[in-house]
């Protein structure tokens, strides 16, 4: 098995939305998962549910599903907004996200991807404590998003790679119907994986010192000199 020190994984696991084209054998695959399952849960009541999707037909409705959201994130990014952003509301018309065209690297990996994995929750698993906060709801991830990250970094130990995308979860019933999920399930992302083009070598982020304070909120940046 082929084996990657875990800081350079770490460093080097990228967005990945462009495949050769090769299979994802069962074996790999499964071994992925076998490790990913050791993410932390709530309560360790492990609620996610993972549907793993080859079939074309299927794909095909997936990748249909995904480009209303897609539009709108396309459409609100051209504006020069954030897109889908919860402090505020599109300034594009609903008639100029409908007229937006959506980027083929939006939609086209659920189609490419060796296979496409579906992540689904179960929200009676869940415990939500900002639920009663005025805001969006964030805690519930925690239960979810580190399995997610698990399954990218042995993606990339093991050759392979993908994206988490959220596109989809604006048309969640659709899904979830598509799927045959029973009621109380929440989509929490779709991950196309596959083998990719290009490796990543290199990722650009923010210096710890930026984003890191002693403290308070405006304490002094962490430094490791």
């Amino acid at each position: 098995m082929h084996q990657m020190d875990l800081y350079d994984a770490m460093r080097t696991t990228a967005a990945i939305r462009r495949f050769t084209g090769d299979p994802l054998p069962d074996e790999v695959l499964y071994r992925m998962l076998e490790n990913a399952r050791f993410a932390p849960s709530g309560g360790n009541r492990q609620g996610v549910r993972i549907v793993l999707v080859r079939d074309q037909d299927t794909r095909e409705r997936l990748a249909a599903l995904t480009e209303p959201g897609a539009r709108r994130y396309t459409a609100q990014g051209a504006a020069g907004e954030v897109p889908w952003n919860s402090l505020q509301p599109p300034g594009p018309t609903p008639e100029e996200i409908a007229a937006t065209e959506v980027p083929r690297h939006l939609v086209e990996p659920l189609r490419t991807a060796a296979v496409v994995v579906v992540v689904l929750v179960d929200l009676g698993a869940l415990a939500s404590t900002d639920q009663d906060l005025d805001r969006v709801g964030l805690v519930s991830g925690a239960s979810v998003y580190p399995l997610v990250w698990n399954l990218l970094l042995a993606a990339r130990a093991e050759g392979f790679g993908g994206t988490v995308t959220t596109m989809a979860v604006p048309e969640e019933d659709a899904v979830l119907e598509l799927l045959g999920a029973p009621p109380g399930h929440a989509l929490a992302c779709v991950v196309p994986l596959g083998k990719p083009v290009k490796q990543p070598t290199r990722l650009r982020r923010r210096a710890v010192e930026e984003f890191v304070t002693w403290d308070r909120f405006d304490g002094e940046p962490f430094s490791a000199r």
